[in-house]
């Protein structure tokens, strides 16, 4: 992180005869205060399609608008300032920068900074510091910029709040260089572009950025804006033409997962192509869950260009069969390399595909690109490959422990280890065996359509002998050797929404009544039954505090997609449960989240106990991808075109 707010400040009369008046904008929070206090001038806020901030002081009207454009590295932040008095106003922003990783907090006593500060030609700065290899740039469409005659100066111990409820540093020092400034007439308006960019050394600066005016940065974000609005516009009409009268609500609402879809989908370097962000502020490239997050991202919404770019990009990290659970930064470096300690990562490659061709039936695309990877994947399963990831000999999936989504570490020990043989890796596993046949005697490979299937039929054989849990009526979450864990999960929910199910008949209504009576929880489902010893029910405190509550009782909501998809199936899809289903399961999401956390968006992760308070990342891929899949595919039953060649 480079910069780190703006603090903006509106002077009344600067250079008059009547004493000055100053209104801060900005707000800071300190142990026990907060200054300035901003917020009280705060009379509105609006997200259509950019966070737009209203303040009123004095007489004095500023709008504030924060936009990204779309592959562009820059921030630009926009002032509108209308002066109802009859004297002169000067309107500031103040940049705050600091120099540090976001999971760090700076401390000038501890590590000193020593900032250097050159200015750019028409206003601006680029800042840097020896030490670091990163630069600054910000640059003014109008007005100038004015340095700090004291050199600049720190601001002291802001406390941020958030770090400091889950236990970590929280106390962060930000330095001041200068402000940005202009006037505004007695009775007039004036506006003001702040262009920021930061690049890494030995990477080429922005270019041209220094010489953007007014009007190519108003083109700039009015195209971005079309884009935008473009892109929650086509899915939006799906939803006002398939909703019926008592769906017209959802139209409203389903606009806020669409505006907030296209925040996660990101170019990448080495390999260039795109790839999903898996959650804000803290989340990198999660294979899983770029992979979980693309049927809702890029399918339902109409952007099958961006799947296909996002498929391949996984495609290429691909090693022993394994497509990574976490890719860094720059991967592949000696000392940098994607992390593939995850057995289903790869499994929901395989499905992605799947359900790319349900809406693309683009068959020339997958066998050309794609197919060799899933092949390797399968090939690799049955063999044999790292952290003891190999078919058994009932053609079921065994694997190591710490491999599933359910991963957290705590002192070197797996919170939930789910070694052996995991209900929905055998789930995915099943389904990935059954794509490939299918695929397979597309393709014209009888021989492997021939192994795929008799090995598909042995491990549902297998599956359906071992993992029901006859006492409890439902599924073991894990079986191995020959103990299965009746820990009541919601993973088993795999084994009836894949498009290929393990399971059928009375048992699937079974497993989803199970699911549905004991882990609903208003924003999805929780990770363990409430009656178990070992529920934690709030995700507070520390790190290893907050680590053992994340899948022993705490909601995730994008678990509401699967849920949704195997309910409304066992029930076929009735418009009665339809409609129950809209308002039972989604209507408290889609009304109450966009406004509690992350403004727009959906949280990763919420309280296990009422009223499931929102944690975790304040906007998560897949808490916002799953449900609205579920929601256009299952609820509103818009269907993939190609779905009924695929599947019958």
């Amino acid at each position: 992180m480079v910069l780190s707010k703006l603090d903006e400040e509106v002077r009344v009369d600067p250079e008059g005869d009547c004493e000055e008046r100053t209104y801060g904008l900005g707000s800071n929070e300190f142990r026990g205060l907060f200054h300035p206090e901003g917020y009280r001038f705060m009379v509105g806020f609006s997200l259509d399609p950019y966070p737009t901030f209203r303040y009123e002081a004095g007489g004095v009207y500023v709008a504030k608008r924060v936009a990204m454009p779309y592959g562009k590295n820059m921030v630009v932040s926009s002032y509108w300032v209308l002066n109802t008095l009859r004297e002169a106003v000067e309107f500031r922003v103040r940049p705050l920068v600091v120099m540090r990783h976001i999971y760090e907090v700076t401390d000038v006593e501890r590590s000193p900074l020593s900032f250097r500060v050159d200015p750019l030609s028409g206003g601006g700065f680029i800042l840097s510091e020896p030490n670091y290899p990163y630069r600054l740039m910000l640059y003014s469409t109008s007005g100038e910029y004015i340095p700090d005659p004291r050199g600049g100066f720190w601001i002291r111990r802001i406390y941020l709040r958030a770090d400091g409820f889950r236990g970590e540093e929280c106390l962060d020092d930000n330095y001041s260089p200068g402000s940005f400034r202009f006037r505004v007439e007695p009775e007039g308006s004036g506006s003001l572009h702040l262009v920021a960019s930061a690049w890494k050394d030995g990477c080429e600066p922005p270019d041209g950025l220094e010489r953007l005016d007014r009007d190519r940065v108003e083109r700039l974000l009015e195209g971005d804006e079309d884009r935008v609005r473009a892109s929650i516009r086509r899915p939006l009409r799906k939803v006002s033409e398939a909703a019926p009268e008592g769906f017209r609500w959802l139209k409203d609402e389903v606009a806020w997962l669409l505006g907030s879809a296209g925040s996660f989908i990101v170019e990448t370097d080495r390999p260039k192509g795109l790839s999903v962000i898996a959650g804000y502020h803290w989340f990198g490239l999660w294979g899983r869950d770029a992979l979980i997050s693309l049927p809702g991202l890029t399918l339902v919404t109409g952007r099958f260009g961006d799947a296909a770019e996002i498929l391949e990009t996984m495609s290429l990290y691909c090693r022993d069969g394994l497509i990574p659970n976490c890719i860094p930064e720059r991967p592949f470096k000696a000392d940098v390399q994607p992390s593939y300690n995850s057995v289903d990562s790869s499994l929901w490659f395989v499905n992605a595909v799947f359900q790319y061709l349900k809406y693309t039936g683009d068959f020339g695309f997958v066998s050309r690109r794609l197919w060799g990877t899933m092949k390797s994947i399968i090939d690799s399963y049955i063999e044999g490959t790292r952290f003891g990831i190999r078919m058994d000999g009932d053609c079921l999936l065994k694997h190591g422990p710490q491999l599933t989504w359910m991963d957290v570490v705590v002192g070197g020990v797996p919170v939930t280890p789910r070694s052996g043989k995991a209900v929905e890796v055998e789930a995915l596993w099943y389904n990935a065996l059954r794509i490939m046949e299918f695929l397979a005697c597309k393709f014209g490979y009888q021989r492997d359509a021939s192994n795929y299937h008799w090995m598909a039929v042995k491990a549902k054989e297998s599956f359906n002998a071992k993992f029901w849990n006859s006492e409890g009526g439902y599924l073991f979450d894990v079986v191995e050797g020959e103990r299965g864990d009746p820990s009541l999960r919601p993973n088993q929910i795999f084994a009836v929404s894949l498009d290929f199910p393990l399971l059928g008949g009375s048992r699937a209504v079974r497993v989803v009544e199970v699911v549905w009576r004991r882990l609903w929880a208003t924003y999805g489902l929780r990770t363990l039954d409430r009656s178990d010893p070992r529920y934690v029910g709030r995700y507070v405190g520390g790190w290893a505090q907050r680590d053992r509550a994340y899948h022993n009782g705490t909601v995730w909501a994008w678990l509401i997609g699967p849920f949704v998809t195997a309910f409304l199936k066992v029930k076929g899809y009735g418009e009665k449960w339809r409609r129950f289903a809209a308002e039972a399961f989604f209507r408290p999401l889609l009304v109450d989240e966009p406004l509690r956390a992350g403004l727009g968006s959906f949280s990763e992760i919420f309280d296990g106990d009422p009223p499931h308070t929102p944690r975790g990342c304040i906007s998560q891929a897949w808490s916002v991808a799953e449900p609205l899949r579920a929601l256009l595919e299952d609820v509103l039953y818009v269907r993939p075109p190609f779905e009924r060649e695929l599947l019958g």
